[in-house]
């Protein structure tokens, strides 16, 4: 079982892809909470961002639309942060 989780084909690569997804979704918020991330900085919403490609990229692979509008809201919302930040910093 674990030989099939670590070399991925298809449905496995698929599956893994929204595990890191999630994954970067969870500790995105849970360094948050911690206080080690904070809005103001870009890897907070890079987490986001990974989090939502990895999640976009598996409803995709199931024909799962609401997931996959929700997590390309998500993403788009990561990004401009990002942008945002890095305007405010050029300033």
């Amino acid at each position: 079982m674990l030989y099939d989780f670590l070399f991925l084909s298809g449905d496995k690569m698929s599956s893994t892809v929204g595990w890191v997804g999630s994954i970067a979704y969870l500790l995105a918020y849970l360094f948050l909470s911690l206080n080690k991330l904070k809005v103001e900085r870009p890897t907070y919403h890079l987490l986001n961002l990974v989090g939502a490609l990895g999640l976009i990229l598996h409803a995709l692979d199931l024909h799962d639309y609401p997931n996959l509008v929700v997590n390309m809201a998500w993403g788009i919302i990561a990004v401009t942060a990002v942008v945002f930040i890095i305007r405010r910093r050029l300033k």
